[in-house]
């Protein structure tokens, strides 16, 4: 049936060649290339036809419920893409009954057939892969997933195995003796492209290992990367920094070379804080009864744990770590050792301090310029200006109660301080002065 209507096109092209007054033997030509041309076009039609039904049963499914993959292909004609392949394959199967498949023209048609449909899949399927890539981002369980990268990975396999398919067409070779030979190409290539494959082999990598996520807060010691990750594709990775610029690097740069990612942090759901002040070892003494009893009015807790040591010290036991009611969170022996009990309680007791992670109030080595001790916890909640407040409000309130039991942090002396010192050996009013630690006056 399909010879018959072949036939009977050609005919009729033929009578209107020769009406026209074309030679027979040109006309011969062309009416094989006027047929061929007719051929496309019906299928264009009926691709079109296709694709106007799908989009209609596709827009219909999504009426009822909502498919994400569906509505993404519907978008940007990648739908009119998958039924665009129709064509070729039409052209390739009617080939054989309008053209003599022994002449030299059969030969030619039917490659540039074959590439046309190579080119159709490749498109189709980039397509697709498009289209499952912005259905998987889409979804909030992989929206911090480089899913990107995943995808031009996938298009560049396709890229490569249709250029072979394609080439192999060309030269009327098979693909694997192409395969075979691409060792030598390779080598070329590595030398002319190093940078590109050094790219793709590193994005490939970070990929593979998790290293980097979308939204991670990343950071590199020496550079000026330092905030969140914005972008992630095989040949660079951008990022946000705090100051709002952009910075790119290259993906193998962050294989080769150290970066800190920010994200376990997060995931863990706790900030840690390690900071402290240095005191002065000349303000480190026993306690006294004074002292104990202008400390108690901090806090109604604190006081109980004042009268609690108090009671063990009495029974001679305040000093056994192993009792769970021991002093391993700090002593009522020296000044020191009651702030280090009372900095532990207040962490303890603040809302925005994790107790599922460490919380530990510490002295460490002696320096110079005194005894520091560290306050080390976890906020528990990691958002930068709301750790930095937590934090600030943590130290402010350390640093306004320390004179309480009478510890003093050192500090460097600056101009203020020799010109109060001047004033008082000079027996200058104390009233009068301004300046003076605090509760100095009292």
């Amino acid at each position: 049936m399909k010879q018959e209507v072949a036939e009977f096109l050609s005919q009729k092209i033929g009578w209107l060649l020769g009406k026209l007054g074309i030679a027979e033997n040109i006309a011969s030509r062309i009416d094989t290339f006027i047929l061929v041309l007719l051929i496309l076009i019906l299928t264009y039609i009926i691709a079109e036809v296709i694709y106007r039904i799908l989009l209609f049963v596709s827009r219909r499914i999504i009426r009822r419920k909502r498919y994400l993959f569906l509505e993404k292909l519907s978008e940007k004609g990648r739908l009119r893409k998958q039924a665009y392949i129709i064509p070729p394959i039409m052209l390739i199967s009617m080939i054989p009954f309008l053209i003599d498949d022994k002449g030299v023209m059969f030969i030619y048609i039917e490659r540039a057939a074959w590439i046309y449909f190579a080119v159709t899949i490749v498109i189709a399927v980039n397509a697709l892969l498009s289209t499952i890539g912005e259905s998987v981002f889409t979804n909030s369980k992989y929206h911090d997933r480089p899913i990107k990268g995943f995808i031009q990975i996938s298009k560049v396999i396709v890229y490569l195995i249709a250029a072979i398919i394609v080439i192999s067409i060309i030269t009327g070779k098979s693909p694997l003796y192409l395969i075979g030979g691409l060792g030598a190409f390779a080598a070329v290539l590595m030398l002319i492209s190093k940078d590109s494959i050094m790219g793709f082999v590193g994005g490939f990598l970070l990929l593979e290992n998790d290293m980097v996520r979308l939204g991670d807060w990343i950071e590199m010691p020496g550079t000026s990367i330092n905030g969140n990750v914005i972008d992630i594709s095989l040949t660079i990775v951008k990022v946000r920094n705090w100051d709002n610029t952009i910075a790119t690097v290259p993906p193998y740069t962050l294989i080769n070379e150290t970066f800190l990612n920010w994200r376990g942090m997060s995931e863990s759901g706790g900030r840690r804080i390690a900071r402290g002040y240095t005191i002065k070892l000349d303000s480190i003494k026993p306690c006294n009864e004074n002292m104990l009893r202008r400390v108690r009015r901090l806090n109604k807790e604190f006081s109980q744990y004042i009268t609690k040591k108090i009671e063990q010290q009495q029974k001679g036991n305040a000093c056994n770590t192993a009792n769970p009611d021991g002093l391993a969170n700090g002593t009522i022996d020296t000044n020191a050792g009651l702030f280090r009990a009372y900095a532990d309680m207040y962490l303890h007791r603040h809302p925005l301090i994790s107790k599922e992670m460490l919380i530990m109030v510490r002295t460490l080595e002696p320096k110079e310029s005194g005894l520091p001790i560290q306050f080390y916890c976890f906020t528990s909640d990691t958002d930068w200006s709301n750790y930095e407040s937590i934090q600030s409000e943590i130290m402010e309130h350390f640093a306004s109660v320390m004179p309480l039991f009478e510890l003093y942090p050192f500090q460097s002396a600056g101009a203020r301080d020799t010109v109060i010192s001047g004033l008082l050996e000079g027996q200058y009013p104390l009233e009068r002065i301004e300046g003076l630690p605090y509760k100095t006056l009292k």
